[in-house]
């Protein structure tokens, strides 16, 4: 089967953002905890999470138009703070909840039932149950005018996880940790790792990584 431009122009607009979505394959799947200047709190899932670079340590998040109230792109730029928080199968119904349209007097952690938590004196709220989550403060803010969309480059500062899933090569085993990822808007997937490969050299087949 093959669908061309006009053909995905002319889909209504529930089956083509549905099926754009899915063409992306799996992405990461995260809750944003943010919270405003009088402390109400906000939770917030994204399937947009990226990483830009390792030195200085930076991830991206995109926001869609802010033509409507967003609260999580609202507090991120009142504030600057924002945590990232890796989705567990234990939680995921929840996660998913937190996409509904609360109005902004609602915090979406005591209407899904998560629980937050504040780490290192960090202005921002977390995710008790999520097992690996990091703080974030905001770099740059770019607007991208192809579509109204929002960039939002973050700072990676605290990072919290279970040490076991730590490798001694730095490699952080999400599968381990229990992260599940997700594709589309609404299908949710655990992971299966197969290999992790040795670093790519012309001439060389590359090997099996064999972790301890």
């Amino acid at each position: 089967m093959q669908v061309n431009i006009k053909d995905i122009e002319a889909f209504d607009k529930p089956y083509r953002a549905s099926f754009v979505n899915s063409l992306g394959g799996f992405k990461s799947l995260v809750l944003v905890g943010t919270e405003d200047a009088t402390g109400q709190s906000n939770l917030a899932v994204f399937n947009s999470l990226f990483h830009i670079g390792a030195s200085p340590a930076l991830c991206g998040l995109v926001v869609r138009p802010d033509s409507v109230e967003r609260h999580t792109l609202g507090n991120i730029m009142e504030t600057g703070f924002y945590t990232i928080n890796h989705v567990k199968e234990e939680f995921y119904k929840a996660a998913h909840q937190a996409s509904a349209r609360y109005p902004k007097s609602v915090s979406e952690f005591d209407a899904t039932g998560l629980e937050k938590e504040y780490l290192n004196d960090f202005k921002a709220p977390f995710v008790k149950e999520s097992h690996v989550k990091f703080s974030m403060e905001i770099a740059e803010k770019i607007d991208l005018k192809i579509n109204g969309t929002i960039l939002l480059i973050g700072k990676i500062q605290d990072v919290y996880f279970p040490e076991a899933c730590l490798g001694q090569d730095g490699f952080l085993d999400l599968e381990k940790a229990g992260s599940i990822t997700v594709s589309g808007l609404d299908s949710y997937h655990k992971t299966h790792k197969i290999a992790r490969l040795s670093y790519a050299k012309v001439g060389e087949v590359p090997r099996e990584i064999v972790e301890i």
